[in-house]
């Protein structure tokens, strides 16, 4: 199935106190193993969408094939990165699905987003997120039909609210308890490290 691939890479990681993307598991950063995880997947194109910090996390995946874009609206939220990386899209097709992922999911695998991919060919909807309890979220296969809407999204919010309209029976979902583990306190940070899944500082 051709795709295109998005990598969320915008925020500052305020309540983390340090720039999450720079975190690092096996010596690689989170936003590095994130892309790299991308190209494994096939992707036709892969989109890291930047905000704070934008040139050192630019260089950070400067060997690898992707193209950087600056969301210059990033504190408005998640929204704001998903209408910018719509629009550097336009020009692809609108039949591509798109695969989204984040940079704060340390446990994430190459399994977990070829698992998505595979779900979402099946499904009728042509969509496959990851639970999070009764949630949908990232990482996520999102159908042509409903990535023309992410001009529609506002603040912090991305796709989960329009997957969850859909018929529950046409999302595949993927059910994957250590991707309910991000990175957004310090906190969470020190049961990542204890867990294995980040490096020891």
């Amino acid at each position: 199935m051709t795709h295109v691939a998005v990598v969320l890479a915008a925020g500052a990681s305020r309540r983390l106190g340090q720039p999450k993307q720079c975190l690092r598991r096996n010596g690689e950063t989170l936003l590095h193993r994130a892309a790299r995880l991308a190209s494994l997947t096939g992707a036709e194109r892969i989109l890291v969408v930047l905000g704070a910090h934008s040139g050192a996390m630019a260089a950070s995946v400067a060997d690898l094939a992707v193209e950087c874009i600056d969301n210059d609206a990033w504190e408005g939220g998640l929204a704001s990165s998903l209408r910018a990386a719509a629009r550097a899209l336009s020009d692809f097709g609108i039949e591509a699905p798109v695969l989204v992922l984040g940079c704060d999911q340390p446990a994430l695998g190459a399994a977990h987003l070829q698992a998505l991919l595979d779900g979402a060919a099946r499904a009728t909807s042509g969509c496959a997120a990851t639970a999070h309890g009764d949630a949908l979220g990232i990482p996520a296969v999102i159908a042509a039909a409903v990535w023309r809407k992410a001009e529609q999204l506002r603040g912090d919010r991305g796709f989960g609210a329009a997957l969850k309209r859909l018929p529950a029976e046409t999302v595949w979902r993927l059910h994957a308890p250590e991707l309910e583990h991000d990175l957004d306190t310090p906190a969470d940070l020190v049961a990542a490290t204890a867990r294995g899944w980040i490096d020891m500082p």
